[in-house]
């Protein structure tokens, strides 16, 4: 029964006191949730840490009343993994703890590496103009284009998640590439470090 239910009407069970539905909520999305920390911290113990964190902060969302029921679970729950992730992998780089020890390394924190630090500043520019011009297509191509990227998700899922025919998901990719290339060529952007 629960398995038939769209996300916003477990989630809608769940604040009514049925805590089956957020434990269906978890078994539909652990996957992908944990596939996409995993791919970002690339530790399985860490990962496992900020997927709990992921679910227990979504779980308290939901619970106070703030979960906005506008948008889709699923790029939701992956926005709270990336965030929780990515704070995750600033505190381990900020102070990472001393090999075989319990004590912070202060001086792991002071990087010679001037031509790394350069490939990570281009890499983080490519992805901000990248996500501007995602930010430009409309929603449903939007939505298509960061359920694939940011989420990992299969075209097949994509078209479950919103509800869409496969080749729905499909086209809408194409045409979101077209419109970011066109965009790309008209303003001379070059999304590729020199």
């Amino acid at each position: 029964m629960m398995a038939t239910c769209t996300d916003q009407e477990l989630i809608a069970r769940y604040k009514a006191g049925e805590n089956r539905a957020f434990d269906a909520l978890l078994n539909r999305h652990q996957q992908a949730v944990f596939n996409k920390i995993y791919f970002m911290v690339k530790d399985e113990d860490v990962a496992n840490d900020v997927f709990q964190d992921t679910f227990i902060k979504a779980v308290n969302t939901i619970q106070e009343g703030r979960y906005n029921e506008q948008g889709k679970f699923l790029p939701w729950i992956m926005r709270i993994a990336h965030n929780l992730a990515i704070d995750t992998f600033r505190r381990s780089r900020k102070m990472p703890l001393v090999r075989g020890t319990d004590e912070y390394d202060v001086f792991s924190t002071i990087s010679t590496d001037e031509q790394h630090i350069e490939d990570r500043l281009v890499e983080g520019q490519i992805h901000a103009d990248v996500m501007k011009l995602v930010d430009l297509l409309p929603a449903e191509q939007q939505e298509v284009v960061r359920l694939r990227v940011e989420s990992g998700l299969s075209f097949q899922e994509i078209a479950d998640e919103t509800g869409v025919s496969i080749n729905t998901a499909l086209g809408r990719m194409r045409y979101a590439l077209i419109s970011m290339r066109k965009h790309i060529e008209r303003n001379g952007m070059q999304l590729t470090a020199l």
